[in-house]
C-alpha cells in the first residue's frame, strides 16, 4: 500500500482528491491538511510515502514545507515523495519546488488517471513533471549563449554514474534506463543512489536540476515530453 497525505487549503479539492485516491486500489490515505504549517505536523504524524502538496496555501507555502518536512527527515526510513499540485505553471513555482526536492510537479486540471499514475510514479522513486511545464522547466534550467564546462561536482562520479544520471536528468526512467544501458534496474538504483550521496542530493528531482545547471544536458538532446 502507498501511504498518502492529502495538503490542500481548498476543501472541495481537497475532498475531491481524497475520495479518488481511497477508491484507487494499493492507495491509503493516512491524512490531510489545509496549510503548510498542518502539513509539516501531519507529515511528522503519519509518515506518509507520498504526499499532494498544493503550493500557493496561507502562512506556509507548500515549497516551504517541502522544504521543512524533508529536512525534518529523521532518517528511520526513507523520506515522503512529494508530487506538488497546483494551478499554476509558472517557471519559478516548478524550480522552486524543485529545488525544495520536490519528486514531481502536476497541474490539478490533469485528470484522474494521470494523477493516480503520478502517485505511482514518485512512490517508484521516479520524478514526475507535467508535460505542459516542462519545456519552460528546461529553458529555465539549461544555460543559453554560452559554453558550460561541466561541474566541477560532477568529477567524483564515475563515467557510469554520469552516464545514468544524463538518462535521467534526460527523462528515462529507471526500466528505461537499464534497458538502454543492458543492466538490471537493481544497478540503476545503486548508480542514482551513489550519485546522489557523492553530490550530497536530496532527491531524483534535485538530480535532474544540477544536470541541466551543469550543462550535462541541453536542450533538444532530452527524452521528456513537452
Amino acid at each position: 500500500m502507498t501511504r498518502v497525505l492529502v495538503v490542500d487549503d481548498q476543501f472541495l479539492i481537497r475532498a475531491g482528491l481524497v475520495g479518488l485516491l481511497r477508491a484507487a486500489p494499493g492507495i491509503e490515505v493516512v491524512g490531510e491538511a489545509a496549510d503548510g504549517a498542518e502539513a509539516v505536523e501531519r507529515a511528522a504524524a503519519t509518515r506518509p510515502d507520498v504526499i499532494l502538496m498544493d503550493i500557493r496555501m496561507p502562512g506556509i507555502s507548500g515549497i516551504t514545507a517541502t522544504e521543512r518536512i524533508l529536512a525534518g527527515a529523521d532518517g528511520a526510513g526513507p523520506p515522503p515523495r512529494i508530487l506538488v499540485l497546483t494551478t499554476f505553471d509558472l517557471d519559478e513555482y516548478v524550480y522552486a519546488a524543485l529545488r525544495a526536492g520536490a519528486s514531481g510537479f502536476l497541474l490539478k486540471d490533469a485528470g484522474p488517471e494521470r494523477l493516480l499514475a503520478a502517485v505511482a510514479a514518485v512512490a517508484n522513486g521516479d520524478t514526475l513533471f507535467a508535460p505542459s511545464v516542462t519545456r519552460r522547466l528546461i529553458e529555465a534550467l539549461a544555460p543559453h549563449d554560452r559554453v558550460v564546462e561541466p561541474s566541477a561536482d560532477l568529477a567524483v562520479l564515475t563515467a557510469r554514474e554520469v552516464e545514468v544520471l544524463r538518462l535521467i536528468a534526460q527523462g528515462l526512467s529507471n526500466m528505461d534506463i537499464a534497458g538502454r544501458l543492458f543492466i538490471s534496474e537493481a544497478t540503476v538504483k545503486t548508480h542514482l543512489n551513489r550519485t546522489m550521496s557523492k553530490l550530497d542530493l536530496g532527491s531524483r528531482a534535485q538530480a535532474v536540476v544540477l544536470a541541466y545547471e551543469s550543462g550535462l544536458v541541453k536542450p533538444g538532446r532530452t527524452g521528456l515530453p513537452g
